[in-house]
Order: structure tokens, then C-alpha cells, then sequence
């Protein structure tokens, strides 16, 4: 692969270039001091200069096949036109060699001025064929302007100061050189246009502006010298000035590849001054007129020139103000647009949460202000059954519903998820609170569903602030969930208190379970024919250090609530396993048929619950199918990842059990589509069913439901146990019934594990007589 050119091979470049350039000028100083050599030679140095830039030239554009397309394309358009111009310099050069004795009044040859002319023409032609950006058709016209602007100033400046005054000197140079002093002029004055729009890009700004240099400079010296010296000029032009032209040129190679390299200066802005400092140059000339310069025709195209630029001028200014008219009209709509979504809800249209709290301490300076806040009851069952974007459509649907409702006479907010928010200062509160539960009593959005929501209504007292009165909607709230869901409650003085102690027990319950303040204890599942233990139901007690046990009815629904739950529940698990596998390796494998424990709705949600389970199972060693979990029919039609989590637990091997069984609305269906081993008939059906009152018909009554779940789960071959048995005579009728297990303070009251070891050494005490009804009872219920 060819080698990129390296800065070492530029700078030799360069520097053989000067050489040139610095021999001329000795040349030159010895020829007028003291009329050393003859006066053709001073042609020698410009196409010798131009070897050199034309070797730099094509050696970039030769050893650089990585060289961006648009870059490539520029140089071999310089290469072709450096070329092209040092063969014509060459020729003249050749021609006043062989003219020696003429050379003082020879001009160039026409054919040598008309190559070196396409030269000039072909670099002008690359110039402009290097790419301005723009992002639109009003910035290639704004653009247009500019550029059009920039380069007949300039023009006109070059026009006015270099070419002009040669046309008209005392001792004019030939056409042919006022020719490509003119179009070096011109490649000056189109390159300064086109790097001063160029903010970056393949083509290296500083190597365009050498190039332009390489142009106008030579050119814009050569016509002093002619108009100060006449043709005596030519020869210092010649031989010191026109050298620099190559110079240069191969100083923009070298600055080419000092970008290549990654030394290119960071984006330029283009020049937006640059018009007006043309508009200026272009008024130049009119300053001299104005001071009594004669009006010849050189003036008179400046004059033209610079009324274009005028005019031209004003047509850009007249597009700049509707441009900024433009940005100023979109800033404001962006500026609404940005104050609206800050202030509203994206999906709802609704006022937010931020907007909600300002107008509710503008409101509290005023008037009466009373908050609604409405929380939609089990919106996360839409979300889980239907998916997320019916989830949405229904709140759209009930933000609508509020706007309607609350009218002008309340701010509709949403406050974040499914709750929702009304600010009032005028009608009560309750009446609103009514018309929305009564709307939501009717299906809504496109879905049709119905929804229910719970609403807490708080009124500012005269010393109230924001946070406060927030604060009392949300006690109210709490407590309309609490109360059944589907209802309204108003804040009164003291309710916050029940509320304040339930959330710090929620804190205490979290510190509780890092300080290991929980114990597991075992009430024992009893034969009931001889009062045989052969399972447990494992339960958890709170020992608080200041409150001494805590009832689980006052802790498990908060932990329900703040999901405290899914740890409590792991943390119950792994201990009931642990103790399990302890008694079977204790006892044997008959010890302990089967060790149960509650799971709740929330922890089977949880997806690591099942690998939990498996994991318990796995760290104890202990069986699948010695391991019950209790979950309630409430629990069961929680949605689809309960289901899925049951079943991939039943497929494992894990005998589930229906608790409270009866309790619910939907109990014989459940057993048909939920995978259970075992009902656990509710304590409601247990009490009374052993009175006896002598009235047959009342009897049959109080056991009518216990006797259908007995058949029911014979029919179905489910095992079955009678909960809160408290005495005999309810031991004695569920046996007449059919049941065979049950649990109770009767049977046995929850006690420590070490008691159940109690228990179950007692039994081992007599082993054969245990062992037989075992097997018998076994075999019986199969």
C-alpha cells in the first residue's frame, strides 16, 4: 500500500520552493545593482518555482489513496491547473531565452499566456466545485447572498486598487499579462469567498486561503510594480514575486497534510462580518470620488459594482429579519410548548404534580380550598390482565371524566400513576366526590370497563399549607381503601393518628426483620380418630422488644401493604424448611408427613418466588411433597402470574392447599381449574356444627356446607382438614361426617419447634402401635 505523505516530504517541498524564491530575489538584487546577467533570466524563477509546487502537488495527491473524494478532486484540479500554469511560464521563459537581446520589450508569446490563462480558469473551476453545506433551501440562498456579495466587493476593490490602474498607466504591460494578473486576481477574490463559508470539511481551510493567496498576492504586487515602474516592473515581478505563487501553493499542500495527520484546527465559524466589511471595500472607491478623484469608466464599473452590492445587501437584510422573525416565532412556540409539558401530564392532558402544588399555595392565600384526591382501586389488575395500553386508555378516560365533572369550578390532576386529583375553592367537595362515584359506577373508555376508585377529600384549615392539606387527603385516602374501596372519606381532626401508627409500624416491621425479631411456630394438624400428629402448619410471630408478641392480624396486613411481605414470607420459608428436613432426619421419613405454610397474593406475584421455593428446597434437602403451601381462593383469581406460579409449583411436586375454603365466591370452580391437593374448610363452617338443639332440620343447616365440601373433595380425591376445631363434640360430628384431620386449640395450639420435637418423640415412644394406624390411615386415604 502506498505510504501517506509524511510532514517531513512537505516541508522539503516547501523549502525547495523558497530556495527558489530567496535566488530570485539575490537574482534580482544583483541584475538592477549592478547589471549582472541578462534580463531573460528573471523569467527562469516562476516556472522553476512552479516544478516544485507541482511535485507537492502530485505527490499528495499520488501517495494519499485515502484521501477524502471531495479532497481528492480539489488537488487533481490544482495539480492539472499549477501544471498548466508553469508550462505556460515556461514557455515565455523559453521565449525570452531565445530572445535574449529583445526581452526588454518582448511580451509573452499569446499561445504561452492562453495555456497559463486555462491554468488560472481550471483552479477557479476546482474552487468552486468544493462543497458548501447548508441545512435548507433558505440557507443556500442566504448563503448565495453572501458569497455574491463577498466576491464583487472584493472584485470590486482588486478592480479599483490593482487592475484598473494598470489598464490606464503610463507604460501598460501587454494584454496578456494585465490577462492573467486579472485572473489571479480573480482566483484571490473567489477563494477568500469560498473558505469564508467553508466551517470545515475534507479540504483544509488554511491550505484554500495559501491557495487563494497564491493568486491575488503575486497579482495584486505585480500590478503596483506596473503601475509604479511601467515595464521596468517586470523584471522584479518576475523574478521575486511571481516565485511566491508556488510558494504558497505548496504550503496549502503542506497544510493538507497536517490535517490529514490530525493537526487540523478546530471548526471555523463561517464569516458573517464578511459582507459587510465587502459592502465597505465596495464604498472605497465612492469615498475617492466623493473627495474629487476623476469619474473615468474604470470608477464607473466600481460605482455599478457597488450599488449591486447595496442592493444586494438590503435583499439579504430584509431576509435576515424574516428569518429571525422566523426563530423568534418558533422560540415563542417552543417556549409554550416547553412551559405546557413541564406543567401538564404527557398521556392525560391533566395538570402534574408541580402544577398542582402552585395553584394550591396560590389558592390557600385566598378563599376556601378543598383537594379530592381519587385513586382508581386495583388499576394494577387492568394493567397485568390486559395489558399496558388498555391501561392507558382507561386513565385517559377518567381524566376525562374529571374534566367534565369538575367543570370551572376545580383544577383536574393527575398526580402520578392511577391517582388522580381535583383543586376546588368553591362548591363543597362531597357533592363532586358523589357524581364521580356514581359516574364510575358505568363502564368507561373504548374497552368499556368498569372501575372503581377511592376518594379522600381534605378542606384547608386558616393556617394551612400545602403539604399539610395534601397530607390529610391522603390520611382520608388511606382510609377510604381501608374502609372497602369505592367510597369517599372526609378528613376530620385526629384521623391521622391510627394512620401515622400504622406507617411506623410499617419502619418497625423493616427494622424487625434486620434485627430477627420474627419467630416460626408450628400449630400441629391432628388425626382425628386418635389425635395422631402428622403434620404441621407453620406461623409467624412478631417478639417486639417493647411490645412483647405482636398479634399477626396487626402486623401482616401492613407488611402486606408496604410488601414487607415477600421478604417476611422468604424468611418463613427457609426456616419452616430447615425445620422440616431437621424433624425427618430426627424422626424418619414418617415422623412428619407434611409441614404447611401460608402464602400470600403479593409473594406469589413476586417472580422470584418460585425459584425461591426451589432454592429453599434445594439448601434443606428437603422433599417436594413434604412441603404444603396454603393459599387463599382471594389469592388464586389474582391474575395470570399467580396462575402460572401455582402450576409451575405443582408441577414440582408441591402439594397445594385451599384456605378458608368456603369463604369465597368461587370455591367449586376453583377446584375444578386450581391445581389443589387439599381443602382446608373454613372455621366459620366448624363452629356450631356440633350443637345440638334437638331441632334436626337446624342441624342439617349449620353441617350442610361442611357435608358438601367433604363429598366435593372425595369426588375430586382431595385431601381435606377441618380448621378451628375448639372441643370434642365438633372432633366427634366432623368424624361422623367423613373428615379424618383437623387443627385447633383442642387439637393443639401453636407452639416452638422444640415442643413439636416434644410431640413427636412421645409418638415414637410407641412406634408400632404409631406405625400400624399410619399405614392404615395412609391406605385409607388413598
Amino acid at each position: 500500500m502506498t505510504a501517506r505523505p509524511t510532514l517531513d516530504s512537505a516541508r522539503r517541498h516547501v523549502l525547495a520552493a523558497a530556495t527558489v524564491v530567496v535566488l530570485g530575489i539575490v537574482w534580482c538584487v544583483l541584475h538592477l545593482g549592478s547589471g549582472a546577467g541578462v534580463e531573460a533570466v528573471a523569467y527562469v524563477f516562476a516556472p522553476l518555482g512552479g516544478v516544485f509546487s507541482t511535485a507537492a502537488v502530485a505527490h499528495l495527491v499520488r501517495r494519499s489513496p485515502g484521501l477524502d473524494p471531495v479532497a481528492a478532486r480539489f488537488w487533481r484540479g490544482i495539480l492539472v491547473a499549477v501544471t498548466v500554469i508553469a508550462a505556460g511560464y515556461a514557455w515565455m521563459a523559453a521565449d525570452m531565452l531565445a530572445h535574449a537581446s529583445q526581452s526588454a520589450t518582448r511580451s509573452m508569446p499569446p499561445a504561452a499566456a492562453a495555456v497559463s490563462a486555462a491554468g488560472f480558469l481550471i483552479a477557479i473551476w476546482s474552487l468552486a466545485r468544493v462543497p458548501v453545506v447548508t441545512s435548507g433551501a433558505a440557507e443556500r440562498w442566504r448563503m448565495a447572498l453572501d458569497r455574491t456579495i463577498v466576491f464583487l466587493g472584493c472584485a470590486a476593490m482588486l478592480w479599483y486598487a490593482g487592475l484598473a490602474p494598470m489598464l490606464s498607466a503610463r507604460e501598460p504591460w501587454s494584454r496578456q499579462a494585465m490577462l492573467l494578473v486579472g485572473l489571479g486576481l480573480l482566483v484571490a477574490a473567489g477563494a477568500a469567498t469560498k473558505v469564508s463559508y467553508i466551517a470545515g470539511g475534507p479540504v483544509d481551510r488554511v491550505a484554500m486561503r495559501f491557495v487563494a493567496a497564491a493568486g491575488g498576492l503575486p497579482s495584486a504586487v505585480s500590478a503596483v510594480l506596473a503601475v509604479q515602474f511601467g515595464v521596468a516592473g517586470s523584471i522584479p515581478a518576475q523574478a521575486c514575486v511571481l516565485p511566491f505563487a508556488p510558494l504558497l501553493i505548496t504550503l496549502g499542500v503542506a497544510a493538507q497534510v497536517r490535517a490529514d495527520h490530525g493537526l487540523r484546527r478546530g471548526p471555523a465559524r463561517p464569516g458573517t462580518l464578511l459582507p459587510y466589511l465587502a459592502t465597505v471595500l465596495a464604498d472605497v472607491p465612492l469615498i475617492a470620488v466623493a473627495s474629487g478623484a476623476p469619474l473615468r469608466w474604470p470608477v464607473r464599473v466600481v460605482l455599478i459594482a457597488a450599488v449591486v452590492v447595496t442592493a444586494l445587501v438590503m435583499v439579504r437584510q430584509y431576509l435576515a429579519y424574516r428569518e429571525n422573525a422566523r426563530l423568534l416565532r418558533t422560540a415563542q412556540i417552543q417556549e409554550e410548548q416547553l412551559k405546557y409539558e413541564v406543567s401538564h401530564d404527557n398521556l392525560t392532558g391533566l395538570a402534574n404534580r408541580a402544577l398542582f402544588r402552585v395553584r394550591l399555595a396560590a389558592a390557600l392565600t385566598g378563599g376556601p380550598v378543598s383537594v379530592l384526591l381519587i385513586d382508581l382501586d386495583d388499576f394494577k389488575t387492568v394493567n397485568d390482565l390486559l395489558g399496558h395500553g388498555v391501561g392507558d386508555d382507561l386513565l385517559v378516560a377518567v381524566a376525562r371524566l374529571l374534566r367534565a365533572e369538575a367543570g370551572d369550578d376545580g383544577l383536574a390532576v393527575r398526580v402520578g400513576g392511577d391517582e388522580f386529583a381535583v383543586l376546588m375553592t368553591g362548591p363543597d367537595p362531597g357533592e363532586l366526590a358523589a357524581r364521580l362515584l356514581a359516574a364510575l359506577s358505568y363502564p368507561i373508555s373504548d374497552h368499556r370497563l368498569l372501575v372503581q376508585a377511592s376518594i379522600g377529600i381534605a378542606d384547608a384549615a386558616p393556617d394551612a399549607t400545602t403539604d399539610s392539606v395534601l397530607r390529610d387527603a391522603d390520611v382520608a385516602l388511606y382510609l377510604a381503601k381501608q374502609g372497602g374501596k369505592a367510597g369517599s372519606v372526609r378528613y376530620a381532626d385526629g384521623m391521622g393518628e391510627p394512620v401515622l401508627a400504622h406507617m411506623q409500624l410499617g419502619g418497625e416491621l423493616r427494622r424487625a426483620l434486620d434485627d430477627g425479631e420474627f419467630r416460626v411456630v408450628y400449630q400441629p394438624i391432628v388425626r382425628l380418630d386418635c389425635n395422631l400428629v402428622i403434620g404441621v402448619e407453620a406461623l409467624v410471630r412478631w417478639h417486639h422488644p417493647e411490645r412483647g408478641v405482636v398479634s399477626p392480624a396487626e402486623f401482616i396486613p401492613v407488611a402486606e401493604r408496604t410488601g414487607l411481605i415477600v421478604p417476611l414470607g422468604r424468611f418463613v420459608l427457609r426456616e419452616t424448611c430447615r425445620q422440616a428436613a431437621a424433624w425427618r432426619a430426627e424422626f424418619g421419613p414418617d415422623g412428619l408427613a407434611e409441614t404447611g405454610l401460608n402464602v400470600s397474593a403479593r409473594q406469589l406475584h413476586d417472580p422470584d418466588f418460585v425459584a425461591d421455593v426451589a432454592q429453599a428446597l434445594a439448601d434443606t434437602g428437603l422433599p417436594c411433597e413434604r412441603l404444603v403451601l396454603e393459599v387463599t381462593e382471594s389469592a388464586v383469581l389474582r391474575g395470570q402470574q399467580v396462575s402460572r406460579a401455582l402450576s409451575e409449583l405443582d408441577r414440582m411436586g408441591i402439594r397445594l392447599a385451599l384456605d378458608d375454603f368456603g369463604t369465597g365466591e368461587s370455591s367449586l370452580s376453583l377446584l375444578r381449574a386450581f391445581p389443589a391437593s387439599i381443602v382446608k374448610l373454613d372455621k366459620s363452617f366448624v363452629d356450631g356444627i356440633e350443637v345440638d338443639d334437638g331441632r334436626p332440620a337446624d342441624a342439617d343447616a349449620r353441617q350442610a356446607v361442611a357435608r358438601a365440601v367433604i363429598q366435593l373433595a372425595n369426588a375430586l380425591r382431595l385431601d381435606t382438614v377441618a380448621e378451628g376445631i375448639e372441643s370434642p363434640e365438633q372432633v366427634a360430628a366432623l368424624l361422623e361426617l367423613g373428615y379424618t384431620r383437623g387443627q385447633g386449640f383442642y387439637l393443639g395450639e401453636p407452639m416452638s419447634a422444640d415442643a413439636v420435637s416434644g410431640l413427636l418423640a412421645r409418638q415414637r415412644q410407641t412406634a408400632p402401635r404409631v406405625s400400624e394406624e399410619m399405614v392404615a390411615f395412609r391406605s385409607h386415604e388413598r
